[in-house]
Formats: structure tokens, sequence, C-alpha cells
């Protein structure tokens, strides 16, 4: 199932955006900017977008490196591609409403690389397809939530942009043919259990 897991403090870049709101965007509630409210899930959802690409494109460069089937390498040319324009949008949407981004992995993610960067072989695919897999999923649901509810132009403009980077994702990743559908819901065989984290994780059983 999905946990629900309270945000890490992280490293933060700061965008020098036009605008400024009265208030830190760390701050609860609501405020108001030219391009309409900016709601605290708002801003939580511009964080996770980044935080996706920080991790998601040196797990891609992995698999172009040691992944073992065309499918697998495939997949992570999906991913550096698609976050690596998807996080130039997550920037300048963070520099028009004046947010401060991560600037680096949270500790999930970073054990996530590292489980990846230890693995080889098939153990090694079999991983990047789930982990990637199931971490996709999550975030599939986020992004639509924000993308049907909010009421900020710019943020919506993001999720329209990450909602079709991530079911891109989800269907390279599928492709690899290596996903274990009944076992999404659960963390991957072998991947470390789920920390408090500024992105949906999955959580449960050892994976």
């Amino acid at each position: 199932m999905i946990s629900t897991v309270a945000a890490l403090v992280v490293p933060v870049v700061r965008s020098a955006g036009s605008y400024r709101s009265p208030q830190s965007d760390e701050a609860p509630g609501t405020v108001q900017t030219p391009s309409g409210p900016l709601t605290p899930l708002d801003r939580d959802f511009v964080k996770r977008v980044r935080l996706a690409g920080l991790w998601e494109i040196p797990a891609g460069r992995m698999a172009l490196a040691k992944g073992g089937t065309p499918e697998v390498k495939t997949a992570g040319q999906h991913l550096i591609d698609g976050h690596t324009d998807l996080d130039r949008a997550t920037l300048e949407t963070a520099q028009t409403l004046g947010m401060e981004v991560p600037s680096e992995p949270n500790v999930q993610q970073k054990a996530w690389l590292k489980q990846l960067n230890d693995a080889e072989g098939p153990e090694f695919d079999r991983l990047f397809a789930n982990i990637l897999r199931s971490a996709h999923g999550q975030v599939f649901a986020v992004v639509a939530q924000v993308r049907a509810g909010t009421q900020n132009s710019t943020v919506r403009d993001l999720a329209t942009v990450a909602n079709s980077t991530v079911l891109d994702h989800m269907s390279v990743l599928e492709a690899t043919r290596l996903v274990k559908f009944g076992d999404l819901s659960a963390p991957p065989s072998g991947s470390p259990s789920p920390t408090a984290s500024a992105v949906p994780v999955p959580a449960g059983t050892p994976r």
C-alpha cells in the first residue's frame, strides 16, 4: 500500500523568480500569486517533481550503462530525456513562483540509487524496472490530483507536462516485461524499507 510519509528537510535551490509570496513557501496555507492561488499541495507537488528528476536521471544513466536488454536501455533513455525536459520546466515554474526546490535526492532516493549501483546483470534489470515502475505509479496519482484540482495556472501547466512524462515512463518500464504487477503495491524484493520522503515511495514488506 502507499504510505503517507513526512517530508525530509533537504538541500534547496532558491529560484529567483518574478514573484515572492508574502510568506515563506514552507509556511502552511494558501498564498496568492499572479497565476492564481498557490496551495501547500501545489508547492509540495513542484518539489516532488524536482526530486523525481534528481534521482531518476542518474537511474536512467545506470540503465544505459548496465542494462542487459534493449528494452531496459530504452527505458533508461526515456528517463533521461523525459526528466531533463521536465526538470527544466520545474525550475522555470519554481522561478516564476519564487519557490525553493531541492538540489539533491532525498535519503530514500539515494538508497535506491545505491542499490541499483550495486546490482549487476539480471538483478539490476529486475530492480530497475520494478523500483522505477512502482515509484512512477504512485506519483502518477499525485500528478492527476494536482492537475485536476489546482487553481494555479503555472502549476497546472507543469502538471500537464508531468502527466505525459510519467505515463510515458510507466509504459516503457512495462515494456521491459520485468514488472511484477502483483507486487506494485509493495516494494520490490531487496530494496530498503521506506524512510521519510518528499515524494510518494513504495512501502511495505521487503522488496
